[in-house]
């Protein structure tokens, strides 16, 4: 029974023994984590629209500049923390925002107001709206940013390749999860209090992420199969030099909170990560305000907005489910990381020159659960996997600059691009053929990545 179980392990899952637990674990902690972020992303998208398209695009502005100065703090919080202590810290501080939100929002809406884009809404409800929007946008790449670099502790970069596409599932049945709920909610009440309720839930998802993220760095410090250091000090009195080196659980990472900020301007391969990330975010915001203008005009009211931005992800989520299942648990392996990578520019520029050619609703629908769907299934995986040849220090303090920073830029480019386009009149079409020698440098990008992550595993 036992080399049955093996058997089936290695074949179906891609994993070996004794592996399954913390894979489960792991698939558990992400889906809680974006399980409260599917319950609130529709409220932050109605938000966001509620005053029109130019409101949303100042609206990425400012959380290109905000986003700057959450990185720098946080780069500080690190410094002066250890792994087991600054994440739960940092879970709970969402939490604690989420309450806050959700208490003026309760408050307003009992003094009689309404919620931005109505008739009723008050001069709190646009500033809770707003800063909810700017709030959410950075906590978000925070969120799945401390994860993965947390993912990458817990796993070797062999155990990452094999075993990321499984946890990455976990992460998508919790974000189709909370986008079927958040859509199911918003379906059955127009209140007011509705954006109130679902940040609520959205900070129970975060507490339970909490309690098995600890479970979790518990097990893998104990374990033989984890390079995790266990918790707890060393015979000396303090984290041992080897668990210092490793960055186990106990291990400060220490140095300044502009060390991630010189770590990106100073490496090669960190500033190609940034720039790959960046022509990702461009495609997505492309993608974004034109999803964004569709649902817009289709929709009148709040809950109308909430629940059309909500199945839009469920589709994705779906979308991106298959794709887990049956394609990414073998391909990273098989193609290796630079071609994976790769794959993501080569759906953009397909589907925008086909979405220019039938610019209609359900191409729009398609375009966006196909492009996210490798996104999330196949990009993020193999990006993720780079982080792992790469110091404690490095990882922790430059990867919050490339995923929160650097991407919130390429949002505030896209929309730049948009806007341009809105500007000059110009359709589909000038997208399309834009974004195509966007992919090209995007491809080279992705492969020549892939080449310096191989030698640093040599190395």
């Amino acid at each position: 029974m036992a080399s049955f179980t093996e058997r089936i392990l290695k074949r179906i899952l891609n994993m070996r023994s004794g592996e399954l637990g913390l894979a489960l674990l792991s698939a558990l902690f992400f889906f809680l984590v974006l399980c409260g972020y599917f319950f609130l992303r529709p409220v932050r998208e109605a938000m966001g629209v509620a005053r029109g398209m130019d409101d949303l695009r100042w609206l990425f502005a400012v959380t290109s500049v905000t986003s700057l100065a959450a990185v720098l703090v946080f780069g500080g919080v690190v410094a002066r923390t250890n792994r087991r202590r600054f994440i739960p810290v940092a879970y709970l501080f969402v939490i604690a925002c989420l309450i806050g939100f959700a208490t003026l929002l309760i408050q307003d809406a009992r003094a009689g107001g309404g919620l931005i884009g109505t008739d009723a809404e008050t001069g709190l409800a646009r500033g809770v709206g707003y800063t909810f929007y700017v709030w959410l946008s950075v906590i978000n790449l925070f969120s799945t940013s401390v994860f993965w670099a947390f993912m990458v502790d817990v796993f070797d970069i062999d155990q990452g390749k094999r075993m990321f596409p499984f946890i990455g599932i976990g992460g998508t049945l919790g974000a189709l999860a909370g986008g079927r709920g958040a859509s199911l909610i918003s379906g059955l009440t127009e209140s007011p209090y509705l954006p109130a309720g679902l940040m609520l839930i959205g900070a129970a998802c975060f507490a339970l992420a909490i309690a098995t993220m600890l479970i979790l760095d518990k097990r893998a410090g104990r374990s033989d199969l984890s390079p995790l250091e266990a918790v707890g000090p060393a015979a000396s009195g303090g984290p041992s030099a080897e668990s210092s080196r490793r960055g186990g659980s106990n291990a400060r990472i220490g140095g300044g909170a502009l060390e991630g900020v010189r770590a990106v301007a100073t490496s090669p391969y960190l500033l190609g990560v940034g720039l790959w990330v960046v022509f990702m975010a461009v495609s997505n915001t492309l993608i974004y305000f034109t999803q964004a203008n569709v649902i817009l005009e289709s929709t009148d009211t709040f809950s109308q907005r909430v629940g059309s931005f909500a199945d839009f992800d469920s589709l994705a989520q779906v979308a991106t489910l298959l794709t887990q299942v049956f394609v990414t648990t073998h391909l990273i392996r098989k193609l290796g990381v630079g071609w994976t990578l790769a794959i993501l520019p080569l759906v953009t520029v397909l589907g925008f020159v086909v979405l220019a050619a039938w610019p209609v609703y359900g191409v729009m629908l398609i375009f966006q659960a196909v492009h996210r769907a490798t996104r999330y299934a196949i990009s993020r995986p193999s990006r993720e996997t780079l982080f792992s040849v790469v110091a404690p220090a490095e990882k922790y303090k430059a990867k919050p600059i490339v995923d929160v920073f650097l991407y919130r830029g390429g949002d505030l480019a896209g929309a730049g691009i948009d806007s341009l386009f809105a500007i000059l009149g110009l359709g589909l079409a000038w997208v399309a053929m834009s974004t195509a020698p966007l992919a090209g440098m995007w491809i080279a990008l992705s492969i020549g990545l892939g080449r310096a992550q191989a030698r640093r595993v040599d190395a």
